[in-house]
């Protein structure tokens, strides 16, 4: 099967083994070993020294988790929504009774770093910024660096859904001044669904010391002292832990550099494909994903008759449109683990059965 969605993404065969492993005590020094080697490549990945916490629970869950360790109820907070996760985002920080303005771009549109800055400028206020680093549901990635930097001069948390982004383009969280970020190992981890990874800056631990809504299970307070004990506080996610260890030799054999690189090659040729044949993509270029390409169904067309035929005869399947876009467009996830040969197959296995629903 030829999977080309966003996520959940293939697994290389050596970590899909990996997986098969026989349970161990969690409580144990078998356990800190592998919990030991999964911290190590999550700091080498996000670009810091302090520890990243890892949840058994999806990207969801760890955004949950960024909101309330370092929230209260009541707190002025600045959504900036380009899509559907970024409404998410804001839907959780609601849901815990943060007081949100939304700053709502355009779907297929990034954030404008200066329109981030007025907004600051008007409310010096605000106790965190949330931005989603790459939009899956659009195929958009936020410049979120310069983001982050017209943050700078405010007291405000830069909060980040980085979920599918981190892993397969660049954000590095201490260089560019982020101060709480979320990611989740179904994405570009190249590992199974189940855990979710959050890092937290000084300055957002000492906003911890003082948030008040309410926590217990993503409590991550409890994480950090049970971290140093070489344990999660309850049960991990054995099996997805023993995939993510296997997964980071194969990402430290290939180099951080070159999967950027190679991420970035997957989405030059998804685009160029989708162009040369005719189609339209749905982003704006200059902001293109690299992980995830978004692209407009031709009028008249019944793309979910076409993205049965392709799974059903080709064995390729592919993401459709979520929210207001569904039926107009769709989507070929390209982070992980993959070939180019995947990427290219998969677009071309929809040109064809469009070329086809044509002529018929």
């Amino acid at each position: 099967m030829n999977l080309r969605i966003p996520g959940p993404t293939p697994c290389p065969p050596d970590v899909l083994a990996a997986v098969a492993q026989p349970m161990i005590n969690h409580r144990g020094p078998e356990f800190a070993n592998v919990l030991t080697t999964a911290s190590e490549g999550l700091k080498w990945v996000f670009g810091t020294s302090s520890e990243v916490f890892t949840l058994t629970a999806s990207g969801t869950g760890g955004l949950e988790a960024a909101i309330v360790n370092v929230l209260s109820p009541g707190d002025p907070v600045l959504s900036i929504s380009i899509g559907s996760f970024g409404e998410r985002f804001a839907n959780i920080a609601k849901s815990y009774g943060a007081n949100v303005d939304t700053y709502s771009v355009e779907w297929g549109k990034a954030a404008d770093p200066t329109e981030v800055a007025a907004r600051l400028e008007s409310n010096p206020n605000y106790k965190a910024i949330l931005v989603t680093h790459n939009e899956t549901s659009t195929g958009v990635t936020n410049p979120l660096k310069e983001i982050a930097e017209v943050a700078k001069p405010y007291d405000c948390l830069v909060i980040v859904d980085a979920v599918s982004s981190l892993s397969s383009i660049p954000c590095p969280v201490e260089e560019w001044g982020l101060d709480v970020v979320i990611s989740g190992s179904q994405k570009g981890w190249m590992s199974p669904p189940g855990l979710a990874f959050v890092w937290l800056s000084e300055k957002a631990w000492l906003a911890n010391e003082s948030a008040t809504m309410p926590r217990f299970y993503f409590d991550l307070a409890r994480a950090k002292n049970s971290l140093e004990k070489g344990q999660t506080p309850w049960t991990p996610a054995l099996s997805v832990f023993f995939a993510l260890e296997h997964a980071f030799g194969l990402m430290r054999e290939e180099g951080l550099e070159s999967i950027y690189e190679r991420h970035r090659k997957a989405g030059e040729l998804t685009r160029s494909i989708a162009i040369k044949n005719g189609l339209e993509l749905f982003a704006d270029n200059d902001y293109a994903s690299n992980t995830v390409t978004a692209i407009k169904w031709p009028e008249n067309v019944d793309g979910k008759k076409i993205s049965s035929l392709a799974r059903d005869k080709f064995n390729v399947v592919i993401g459709g449109g979520q929210a207001k876009l569904q039926g107009k467009i769709f989507r070929i996830g390209h982070l992980g683990h993959f070939e180019l040969k995947e990427i290219e197959d998969a677009v071309l296995t929809v040109v064809n059965l469009l070329e086809n629903s044509t002529e018929g």
